[in-house]
């Protein structure tokens, strides 16, 4: 335990520092370019994240699979990779373009849809690279691929948005930066530019898009439940009410990063574990201290949410208020998910997590359509929790089947849960 208690606390100083750095970069964008702007920014993004998680095609992850049972070794990876790259960058920007243009009212200017596309390609090498640092087990080096980008956007975003005051265009220049930056860096740190090769290792290849694309279909639908209200939203609503959403909704994926913390390790162990059901029963230790840590910090968010909200982004940002009281118990819910389906996903099954995924989506989308037209941000906040809270239930179901433990057996305090919290206060007294 004690050299995963020492990964969780690297990962989570990487956390932290994206916290920090995301919100520093919120809120500058909050405060100099204004909700509207904010809410075009939402919308303009909205389909390349979704298809940068379905164009990713799931290659971190079987990289990290194939890469921590020692299938394939790491050179071979390394030319797989490259080839699946160079395909999916044409993909992801072709469908991104298509969609941003013609199906969202913030594709109206040329100049901004090509902005929204340029990170494409860099962000997608990065998610590449990083499944080789997680299939190494190398935590320190991921966690600078997590970091880093994260600081550099926020310099970018106080240089063309606070000095340059460049608006929407200066967030958007900004936000191609970060990937750009991490991409040259890890083309020569992990000598990425001598495996790019046209002799195609067709059987590795193969292979890693036959597990891939089993992550790449459950990311896309788990990123769909995260991004269909700013898109139905997009289509019933206009940008100052996306704006509201979009900055209401940003304090609850920083939340997030406490599982997040756990949820990469767990990824990484479960790849690599030779006693599948006694680390599921660590895992779900995990889920309980992770439950208790989010629900103490959603009642802090609630009790203070005027205050934070304000505080951060001013008085145009007042309504994200209930945005993010309602969404705050469907955020507690879903940590069931966001902490145990990195155990799965580790023992190559991610098509689970589409058993709860796939009906939360569908009742997500209802529940977008009833209530957008006529309570708009925070219709999408409420249709948002109905649907992480019916994921979160459904998903602790299907995950008990899977593991063989039992449903009470996963969400019952025990004493000794707490005992690596003690262990670490005891260190530090002496």
């Amino acid at each position: 335990m004690s050299s995963f208690l020492k990964d969780v606390s690297r990962v989570g100083l990487s956390n932290i520092f994206i916290i920090f750095f995301g919100l520093g970069t919120s809120i500058v964008t909050a405060r100099f370019i204004g909700p509207e702007g904010n809410g075009i920014i939402a919308g303009l993004l909205v389909y390349p994240s979704l298809f940068m998680s379905f164009g990713s095609l799931g290659i971190r992850q079987s990289t990290t699979y194939f890469l921590g049972k020692s299938i394939y070794s790491e050179d071979q990876i390394k030319v797989a990779i490259s080839q699946i790259w160079m395909i999916s960058t044409l993909f992801s920007v072709i469908i991104s373009f298509f969609l941003i243009r013609y199906f969202s009212k913030t594709g109206d200017n040329l100049n901004l849809v090509i902005l929204a596309l340029l990170p494409i390609p860099f962000t997608l090498f990065n998610t590449y690279n990083s499944g080789i640092f997680l299939g190494k087990n190398d935590i320190k080096t991921f966690n600078k691929i997590n970091w880093i980008p994260s600081l550099i956007a926020l310099l970018s975003t106080i240089i063309f948005v606070l000095l340059l005051k460049m608006d929407v265009q200066g967030a958007m220049i900004a936000s191609i930066s970060a990937p750009l930056f991490m991409s040259i860096l890890l083309l020569f740190k992990n000598k990425f530019i001598k495996f790019f090769s046209i002799k195609y290792e067709w059987k590795i290849i193969k292979d890693m898009l036959s597990l891939g694309s089993v992550y790449a279909v459950a990311l896309l639908v788990i990123n769909l439940n995260y991004k269909v209200d700013i898109i139905i939203l997009d289509k019933l609503s206009i940008p100052y009410e996306m704006g509201i959403y979009s900055k209401g909704s940003a304090i609850t994926q920083y939340l997030w990063q406490i599982p997040m913390i756990f949820s990469t390790i767990v990824f990484v162990r479960s790849a690599v574990s030779k006693n599948d059901v006694q680390f599921s029963h660590k895992v779900a230790q995990l889920l309980r201290l992770s439950f208790l840590a989010i629900g103490i910090g959603s009642l802090v968010l609630y009790l203070f949410s005027e205050q934070i909200i304000i505080g951060m982004y001013g008085e145009p940002y007042q309504e994200s208020v209930e945005v993010l009281n309602y969404l705050l118990p469907g955020v507690l819910i879903l940590t069931i998910y966001k902490v145990m389906n990195m155990d799965l996903a580790g023992k190559g099954k991610p098509w689970i997590s589409m058993k709860a995924m796939l009906p939360a989506l569908g009742i997500n989308i209802f529940f977008n359509f009833i209530l957008i037209p006529s309570y708009g941000a925070n219709g999408a906040a409420i249709a948002s929790t109905i649907s992480y809270a019916i994921a979160g239930i459904f998903f602790l179901h299907f995950y008990s089947l899977e593991v063989g433990i039992r449903i009470t057996q996963i969400l019952t305090y025990k004493k000794s849960d707490f005992d690596p919290i003690l262990n670490i206060i005891n260190k530090v007294k002496n």
